[in-house]
């Protein structure tokens, strides 16, 4: 027991690195803030315009959102990084990874608001549309609300996978968590950083994690 907790719980190694810790907290939670809203507004604008039933349209949406869930996010961060330059565009590795994530995201929260939308009976869309309702104000004044309360749980569910997916941001040399506790385990040579890293992660992560088990508990027995 105290060798293990001299390799992977050491106090001195803890010290001397918990502000690249810190640093990487910073970045990782800058990422979410800013990358989480955006997936989150693209996907509700692809369910919107999927709802308006046209169908070129349409099956440009599902090309999308086929095309962007296919490729796995780290392979996207690859391309957009290391290939758009190639084109002549060239972007910094906060930008690559924020665009990675979106396009990644965007077509499963465009997939969960899809969902919510088709949840909705048509008999209020036909009576709000007797009612002289236009088509927008149908979707935003009748459809969305209750759409977004039907997939409140997936929609969290799918945050939380997001947040966690910040973590690509070390393939660009972003100092994000997981990357500022391999730079402090080079120096320390020791692996207490990395789990000092899965600590942060859990305890920042893990009340969402109930969260969502809530809303996923209330889904089912609202059934």
């Amino acid at each position: 027991m105290d060798l293990f907790l001299e390799n992977f719980a050491n106090l001195d190694s803890f010290l001397t690195i918990w502000p690249l810790l810190l640093q990487g907290v910073q970045l990782s939670f800058l990422l979410a803030i800013v990358a989480l809203p955006l997936a989150c507004l693209t996907g509700l604008l692809i369910a919107v315009l999927y709802s308006f039933e046209h169908r070129w349209l349409r099956a440009l949406l599902l090309v999308y959102i086929d095309l962007f869930r296919s490729f796995p996010v780290v392979v996207l961060l690859v391309l957009i990084y290391f290939g758009l330059p190639f084109f002549g565009l060239k972007l910094s590795g906060f930008t690559a990874v924020v665009l990675a994530l979106v396009l990644n995201n965007s077509g499963y929260y465009g997939e969960i608001f899809r969902a919510g939308i088709n949840s909705v009976p048509k008999g209020q869309r036909e009576a709000a549309r007797a009612l002289g309702f236009k088509p927008l104000r149908l979707v935003l004044v009748i459809v969305l609300p209750q759409a977004i309360r039907n997939v409140l749980a997936p929609l969290a569910s799918n945050s939380l996978e997001l947040i966690k997916t910040t973590s690509i941001a070390s393939m660009v040399a972003l100092p994000e968590l997981l990357r500022s506790a391999r730079v402090a385990q080079e120096q320390t040579y020791n692996p207490t950083p990395l789990m000092a890293a899965a600590v942060v992660f859990f305890v920042l992560l893990w009340p969402l994690a109930r969260w969502v088990a809530r809303l996923e508990r209330r889904m089912i027995v609202s059934r």
